[in-house]
C-alpha cells in the first residue's frame, strides 16, 4: 500500500519531517530497507543499521537528528511500540470478502447477515448466525446454534462448536477449537487424587475397585465478548452448566488452553502455552506470561502479571507480580534466587579440594 510520510505522520498524530511528500510503500527492518520503504529505526540502537539499508524515510526516536542519519523524511515517534500498532495496521492490506463458496455447506436455516464471505469446504450448521462483514475462512466448522458477531474473522482450520456465542471484531486464527467439551470425569468412589488431597498424601494409595471414568458433559458454551484475538491451535472448553468466558479485548496467543468454566476478564494477555484449569477467575487486564499455569478453582485478582513459567497454587491478590514454582510475589522470588545461588557459591568454595603442594 502506498502512502505519502505526511499521511502516515498524521494517522500516528506524530511529527514529519524533510520530504514529507515522499511515497512509501511498505515497512521494513533499516538494514534490509529499499528506497520505496520506510525503516523502522525507532530507537538509537538502529542508527549504525540505517546505513547499511537504501531508505530514505524512517519513523525514528524523540530528538533524533534524521538528517545525520542520512535520511530524505523522517516521522518521529514517542512511543515505538505503539506506533507499531498503527504502522503496521496501516499497512496490512484489508481482508476482503470473496462472497459464499459454491464448495461450502451452510444450513438453509443458518442466518447469513450482509456481505458475509464463507470460504471453500466451510460447513455452517442448523441456525447458526453469522453477523455483517464477516469473513469465514476455508475448512472452518461452526456448528448448529451458534452466533458469530459482526466484523469478525475466522481463519482456516476453526472450529466452533455448539452453544457458542463470539462477539464483534474478534479474530479467530487457524485452527482454533471454541467448545469443545471440558475435560471433567468422575470415579464411582473417591479417587486417589481427592484422597490425596484430603490428606494431604499421608495415605497411601491403592488400586480401586471400579477405576472406570465417568464423563461430565459440557452443556455450558463459551461467550466470548467483542474485540478478542485468539491464537493458532488454541482452545477455549465448554462449561459444564454455566458458560466459559473471555471478556472484551482480551488476547490470547497460540497453543494456549483455557479449561471448563473459567472466567477470564476484560483486557488480559494469555501467551503463548499457557494453560488454565477449569474454574479458575482471572481478574480484568492481567497478564498470564509465556508457559504459565493457573490452577483449578483459583482467583487471580485484576491488574496482575503472572511471569513465564509461575505456576499458580494459591489465589493471587490484585495488583501482583508473580513468579516461580510454586508462584510468588517477585520481590520475594528474586530474593530466594539470590539467596540460593550465594548458598551455591559458598558450598562451592567450601567443597574446592586445597591443591596447595
Amino acid at each position: 500500500m502506498t502512502q505519502t510520510v505526511q499521511d502516515i505522520a498524521a494517522a500516528l498524530g506524530a511529527k514529519a519531517f524533510g520530504a514529507v511528500d515522499l511515497c512509501v510503500t511498505g515497512l521494513s527492518e533499516p538494514a534490509r530497507a529499499g528506497a520505496n520503504d520506510l525503516a523502522l529505526a525507532m530507537s538509537p540502537a538502529y542508527a549504525d543499521a540505517l546505513s547499511q539499508g537504501a531508505a530514505r524515510a524512517a519513523v525514528v526516536w524523540a530528538g533524533a537528528d534524521w538528517q545525520a542519519l542520512g535520511l530524505d523524511a523522517a516521522i518521529e515517534v514517542p512511543r515505538a511500540r505503539l506506533a507499531m500498532a498503527a504502522l503496521t495496521q496501516m499497512m496490512d492490506p484489508p481482508v476482503q470478502s470473496t462472497g459464499l463458496s459454491p464448495h461450502a455447506i451452510i444450513d438453509p436455516t443458518a442466518k447469513l447477515g450482509r456481505d458475509v464471505s464463507v470460504g471453500h469446504f466451510t460447513i455452517i450448521g442448523a441456525d447458526a448466525q453469522i453477523g455483517d462483514s464477516c469473513v469465514i475462512g476455508n475448512h472452518v466448522t461452526v456448528e448448529a446454534g451458534a452466533q458469530i458477531g459482526a466484523q469478525s474473522q475466522l481463519h482456516a482450520g476453526v472450529r466452533i462448536m455448539r452453544a457458542v456465542q463470539i462477539g464483534q471484531r474478534c479474530i479467530m486464527h487457524p485452527n482454533v477449537v471454541i467448545g469443545a467439551d471440558g475435560f471433567s470425569f468422575v470415579t464411582s468412589a473417591l479417587s486417589n487424587v481427592e484422597i490425596g488431597r484430603r490428606t494431604l498424601g499421608k495415605t497411601p494409595f491403592e488400586a480401586p475397585a471400579d477405576p472406570v471414568q465417568h464423563r461430565i458433559h459440557s452443556l455450558g458454551g463459551v461467550l466470548i465478548g467483542d474485540d478478542v484475538e485468539i491464537g493458532a491451535n488454541s482452545t477455549v472448553d465448554a462449561g459444564t452448566i454455566r458458560a466459559t468466558h473471555v471478556g472484551n479485548g482480551t488476547k490470547i496467543d497460540n497453543l494456549v488452553q483455557v479449561g471448563h468454566n473459567v472466567q477470564i476478564g476484560e483486557h488480559c494477555l494469555l501467551c503463548a502455552q499457557t494453560a488454565v484449569a477449569g474454574s479458575a477467575r482471572i481478574g480484568d487486564r492481567t497478564v498470564l506470561g509465556g508457559k504459565s499455569g493457573v490452577a483449578d478453582n483459583l482467583t487471580i485478582g485484576t491488574d496482575c502479571v503472572i511471569g513465564g513459567a509461575a505456576i499458580v497454587l494459591s489465589d493471587v491478590p490484585v495488583g501482583s507480580f508473580m513468579m516461580g514454582y510454586p508462584a510468588q510475589p517477585m520481590l520475594i522470588y528474586r530474593a530466594r534466587e539470590r539467596h540460593l545461588r550465594q548458598a551455591n557459591i559458598r558450598h562451592k568454595a567450601v567443597s574446592k579440594p586445597d591443591t596447595t603442594p
